[in-house]
C-alpha cells in the first residue's frame, strides 16, 4: 500500500519512476499549459471527470478510457496534485478509489506549494504510451447519495460535516462569488456541523499535523467510529475533507456527498436550517 500523502520532495525524487504517473487536476484549464511538473498529464475536472450529459461522476467506461489514454494501468502508482489547494485533485483521488484504484496518492500542498518552493516546471506535455485499465464497480461505502442524506436528517445516524464557508452555511450566500453552480435556497442540512475545509490546512496549502487535525474535528464532535458524510457545494471541497478524515486521521466510515448543496438546496420539500 502506498502512502496516501506524499511530499513535493518525494515527487521530485520519484517523478521519473517507470511505475509512477503524475496527474495535475485543475478547474483552471490554463494553469497546466502555463507550466506543470515534468511528466505530469493534465486532467480537466469539469470536462473529463464529470458526465457531460447528466450531473454525475464519469462512468466506469469513461474512467477506463481516460486512465488508459493517460498511460495508467491497474498497478500504476498515480500521484495527484492541482490548483485550489488540491480540491480537484482530492476529488480525483476519491473518484479513483471509488472505482477501486487504491494505488493513488495526493501531493501535499499541490500546485501552489510546488511553485512557491521554486521547483522546476515545463510546458512540454508528456507522450503517454496507451495502457489497458479495468475498473471495478463504484464502491457504495465511499459515496453518499441524496436518499442516504435524507435518512440522516433528524436521525441518530451519520454525522454530517458541512465544509463550506460560514456565510454559505448560514445561508447568507448560496455560493462563493462567481460560481455558476448554485442551489435554489441557501442554508445547510439540519444537524450538520460546520467545519470549513480551510481549517485543515496551513498557509502554504499543506495539511496540518495529525494532532492538530484530530483536535479540530474532535472538538467539533466529529468522532471516529461514527458514520460520517462530508458535503460542500459541488463535492470538491468535501473530497478534501473526506481525504483528511479517511486517510490522515484513519476514520473508517467516511463518505463524500458529491451532490452536496447544489443538489440538496434545490430539492423540493426537504428541511433546511439557517
Amino acid at each position: 500500500m502506498v502512502d496516501k500523502l506524499v511530499s513535493p520532495e518525494w515527487v521530485e525524487q520519484h517523478k521519473g519512476d517507470a511505475n509512477v504517473r503524475l496527474v495535475e487536476v485543475d478547474v483552471d484549464t490554463d494553469a497546466y499549459g502555463e507550466g506543470h511538473i515534468e511528466g505530469a498529464v493534465g486532467w480537466n475536472w469539469t470536462t473529463q471527470l464529470q458526465d457531460q450529459q447528466r450531473r454525475d461522476i464519469i462512468t466506469k467506461e469513461g474512467l477506463q478510457d481516460l486512465l488508459g489514454r493517460s498511460g495508467i494501468s491497474n498497478d500504476t502508482h498515480v500521484v495527484l496534485y492541482g490548483d485550489n489547494n488540491n480540491w480537484f485533485a482530492a476529488y480525483a483521488l476519491w473518484l479513483l478509489e471509488l472505482y477501486g484504484h487504491e494505488n493513488v496518492s495526493l501531493m501535499d500542498g499541490g500546485r501552489v506549494k510546488w511553485l512557491a518552493d521554486n521547483r522546476p516546471t515545463t510546458t512540454t506535455e508528456p507522450t503517454a504510451a496507451a495502457a489497458s485499465y479495468t475498473a471495478k464497480d463504484p464502491d457504495p461505502a465511499l459515496r453518499a447519495k441524496r436518499d442516504e442524506v435524507l435518512q440522516a436528517v433528524g436521525q441518530s445516524g451519520p454525522q454530517l460535516v458541512d465544509v463550506r464557508s460560514p456565510a454559505e452555511f448560514s445561508g447568507e450566500v448560496i455560493a462563493p462569488p462567481g460560481m455558476t453552480e448554485t442551489a435554489q435556497r441557501g442554508g445547510h442540512i439540519p444537524g450538520a456541523k460546520n467545519i470549513p475545509w480551510a481549517r485543515a490546512v496551513n498557509e502554504d496549502g499543506t495539511f496540518k499535523s495529525p494532532d492538530e487535525l484530530r483536535e479540530l474535528y474532535g472538538n467539533a464532535g466529529v468522532k471516529d467510529g461514527d458514520d460520517t458524510i462530508a458535503y460542500c457545494r459541488i463535492g470538491e471541497r468535501s473530497s478534501h475533507t473526506w481525504f483528511v478524515l479517511k486517510h490522515l486521521l484513519g476514520y473508517e466510515n467516511v463518505k463524500n456527498y458529491d451532490g452536496s448543496w447544489t443538489e440538496y438546496g434545490s430539492l423540493v420539500d426537504v428541511p433546511i436550517e439557517r
